[in-house]
Parts: structure tokens; sequence; C-alpha cells
């Protein structure tokens, strides 16, 4: 049987979601929840022929900040290096770019707040 953690089990209904929400969008999934040693990146997708890395956060309250402020610098940093690890494997020959959606319960909807370009490498 396989149980999961709260915490993980919504995380994994947050990136069902931005996934739905991305792909009704028009991006394409290549890879969900690509890991190396460097970390991870919760979905890989195209949009055009731009390749997307998308950093799925979800926050349940606004308590310690809201989930777009939780990219922070060092998350920004690990997703660089796992995204050149990546790249450097598949050797993907595409512009890149890295985007964030970040959701956050409200009023009993979950909003969604996709930011395109997040972040630059």
């Amino acid at each position: 049987m396989n149980i999961r953690a709260p915490h993980l089990q919504q995380g994994r209904q947050a990136e069902d979601a931005a996934l739905d929400f991305l792909k009704n969008q028009g991006l394409r999934l290549i890879v969900r929840n690509y890991r190396c040693r460097r970390g991870e990146i919760d979905l890989i997708m195209e949009d055009g022929d731009t390749l997307v890395l998308v950093e799925v956060r979800y926050r349940k309250s606004s308590r310690f900040g809201d989930a777009l402020e939780s990219v922070t610098r060092q998350k920004q940093a690990r997703l660089i290096r796992c995204a050149s690890h990546y790249l450097s494997t598949t050797r993907a020959e595409k512009p890149v770019r890295f985007d964030v959606v970040a959701m956050m319960p409200d009023d009993g909807k979950t909003t969604v707040k996709w930011v395109r370009d997040a972040f630059q490498a």
C-alpha cells in the first residue's frame, strides 16, 4: 500500500492542476518531475518552439509568504543547475524559459498565478 504524507498529496494535486491549466493554455508536456543530483524540475513543457521549465508552488496560507515569494534565489539556482543538466543530457536546441505557477486557496477556490519568464539563468 502506498501511503503518502498529506503535504506530498497536496503537492501532487497542485502539479496536476498546474499541468491541466498549462495544457489548456496550449503548452505540451515533455517530462514530469525531472530529477537529477542537482535538483528537480516539476514540469518540462513546450510552448511553441520554446522549452518551458515550470516550478509549481502551492501554499495553503500566506502566513509565511505567498507561493510566488517561496521561489527564492537559492531555489532558482537549484532549478538552473538542474535545467543545465537536463539540457546537456538531451542536447535540446531550443530557447528556454523558466515559468512559475503559484497556487493558493481563496474563498473556497484555488487561485492560479502563472508567471512566464519568472527569472533568468
